[in-house]
């Protein structure tokens, strides 16, 4: 069983900017076919900033917790300084997700970025650079967490 920081259960319990932005100037949705989880992140953009951001996650809690806090994390950036943003300072922002739970949920930054890229298509511009799953990891291979009965707590 996994051990959630109080900021974690915080954020799960009480998700920030769930929703959907029917408007939205970019959209993007990212997956994990081995657990199930899926986000979508939308995002308002204003003046090269992204002033709003909604976001609909399907599945486990910490699924839901990284949604909101990258959500917040991501609010009043910058396009340039949202795709800075990585699992890993997600993490680091929750007070850390356990291993088993970062690689199978730890999607929020991907989602962003790609929907920061989708307003950058519709706007005829370059992307910012590209997602960095955080699926692809350096680990040994034999500590890769099945998360198939993982997420589901």
């Amino acid at each position: 069983m996994a051990v959630y920081s109080d900021k974690i259960m915080d954020h799960f319990t009480n998700p920030r900017n769930v929703g959907e932005i029917p408007d939205a100037d970019g959209v993007g949705e990212v997956g994990n076919p081995v657990c199930g989880d899926m986000m979508t992140f939308y995002i308002k953009v204003r003046d090269n900033r992204i002033e709003h951001v909604k976001f609909k996650t399907f599945g486990c809690g910490a699924a839901i917790a990284v949604s909101s806090m990258t959500s917040v994390m991501a609010t009043g950036k910058t396009l340039e300084e949202a795709m800075q943003i990585t699992p890993q300072g997600v993490a680091d922002e929750l007070g850390g997700l356990p291993k088993v739970k970062f690689h199978c949920s730890n999607l929020g930054a991907d989602a962003l970025h790609l929907a920061v890229n989708n307003y950058r298509e519709k706007l005829g511009l370059p992307p910012l650079g590209e997602p960095v799953s955080a699926h692809d990891h350096d680990d040994d291979e034999d500590e890769t967490p099945s998360c198939g009965s993982a997420c589901a707590t």
